[in-house]
């Protein structure tokens, strides 16, 4: 029978393939979206968000602007022109305006159309107004102001600045009719005063889109990490079950078939050997059963419960294995034991298990050894048989031995250890698992 090589023989431990590819889960889809989430020209272009609150503060702001302008210039008209033939179309307009200008935000607020529309509409009919009114009383071309951001508000840029030009050229109008004639001041400051305001209010436009645009594209990478980490989430749940399924209750359901199996064979020449074997196929029901319950809540196996040793689980399974099926098994135990973390324990403990069950099924062997060896700087298991061997290079990864090789891999990989299987046909199999010390 294969014997466990010496220490000195044993392979290092490695990282064994740190999972490194879970910073592929960001996306990189969205970062092109900052050019469709549009710029400047949309009609929206600043603050009109319909979950947006600020949007609903700055048009409360320009109405009210609009309204105290308006009010103004009304007082400094009637003050000069209190008996003109015009000041009740004055009075009338501004009252119209003063009234237009807040209502048609607030039904805009309360009832807005995808398209704008409406909004657009309202604007017409107070720059209408607001024309006739200036027409009359060049006063009031200061209430031009709040109506050049409404427009950039409203309007998309390649429409909001031809307007914003006319209504700053009507506001110079007004200027030099004023009387006291033309003033270069007067002349100056108001396209001064729209091309600055209109450009700072486009180049805030754009960096509102581009923010959008981010805020869109985190949110979007944010939902499809979770979705990816649910998913990885699933699939590490469903190889831990499968991993616990296979080492317990898979293991189980062979023995108690060979168990009654033996039991059937029997009954009639020895009824005491099959009673025998049937009630220990009820004991390894009822270990399964009791194994299946504590892997659903991802809880350690019973062996290993109230703190009990590794070495002594393994000791405990050797002679249930030599009991159940018949196979001698010898437990032997090399160095100080240390403490290891219970997942270390866990998978040692399962990886015996799962070996012990492949030489049970496959091996056709005579006996069996565990060996636990601590050397230091790893614990190594060992479970060597004397059966018919197999050749590695042609199972691959599991091949003919099913699901335990590469269950076994995948929980020392977990834990940073390492897998080897020596086997040559005709010689039996030894499997060491070894797990680095500095992972306590």
């Amino acid at each position: 029978m294969p014997q466990p090589r010496p220490a000195a023989d044993r392979p290092g431990t490695g990282d064994a393939g740190r999972a490194g590819d879970a910073g592929d889960t960001g996306r990189a889809d969205g970062a092109d979206s900052a050019g469709r989430a549009g710029g400047p020209d949309r009609a929206d272009a600043l603050g009109r968000d319909a979950g947006d609150p600020d949007a609903g503060r700055l048009a409360l702001l320009l109405d009210s602007a609009f309204v105290v302008l308006l009010a103004a210039s009304l007082n400094r008209y009637l003050s000069h022109h209190s008996g003109s033939s015009q000041a009740p179309w004055v009075i009338g307009l501004s009252a119209a305006l003063a009234v237009a200008q807040p209502a048609g935000s607030w039904l805009d607020r309360r009832r807005p159309t995808p398209s704008g529309r409406g909004r657009r509409r309202q604007l017409g009919v107070v720059v209408v107004l607001w024309v006739v009114l200036v027409l009359l009383a060049p006063s009031f071309a200061w209430c031009a102001v709040p109506l050049v951001y409404t427009a950039l508000r409203a309007l998309p840029a390649k429409a909001a600045i031809p307007l914003v030009g006319a209504l700053t050229l009507l506001v110079v109008i007004a200027e030099i009719r004023l009387p006291g004639g033309a003033d270069a001041t007067l002349v100056l400051l108001p396209p001064t005063v729209a091309a600055l305001a209109t450009g700072v209010f486009l180049i805030m436009a754009r960096q509102a889109a581009r923010q959008r645009a981010l805020i869109a594209d985190l949110v979007r990478t944010r939902r499809e990490l979770a979705a990816t980490e649910r998913r990885e989430g699933t699939l590490a749940e469903r190889a831990r079950l499968a991993m616990e399924i296979h080492d317990t209750l898979a293991q189980g359901l062979s023995s108690q078939q060979m168990l009654l199996q033996a039991a059937e064979r029997t009954w009639d020449a020895d009824p005491a050997t099959a009673r025998t074997h049937v009630r220990t196929a009820a004991e390894v029901a009822a270990r399964n059963l009791a194994e299946a319950r504590r892997f659903v809540h991802d809880l350690a196996p019973a062996e290993l419960a109230d703190g009990r040793p590794l070495d002594r689980a393994l000791r405990a399974l050797a002679g249930r294995e030599s009991a159940e099926s018949g196979l001698p098994v010898r437990f032997h135990l090399d160095g100080t034991p240390v403490p290891l973390p219970a997942a270390a324990q866990s998978a040692l403990l399962r990886i015996a298990q799962g070996a012990l069950a492949n030489v049970r099924e496959h091996a056709g062997a005579s006996a069996a050894a565990i060996t636990l060896s601590f050397l230091g700087d790893q614990a190594v298991l060992d479970i060597a048989d004397d059966g018919l061997g197999f050749d590695p290079a042609a199972a691959g990864t599991g091949g003919g031995r099913g699901y335990g090789l590469p269950a076994m891999r995948a929980r020392l990989r977990q834990l940073g250890g390492t897998l080897t299987v020596e086997s040559t046909p005709g010689e039996g199999t030894v499997v060491s698992a070894a797990i680095p010390l500095e992972h306590r």
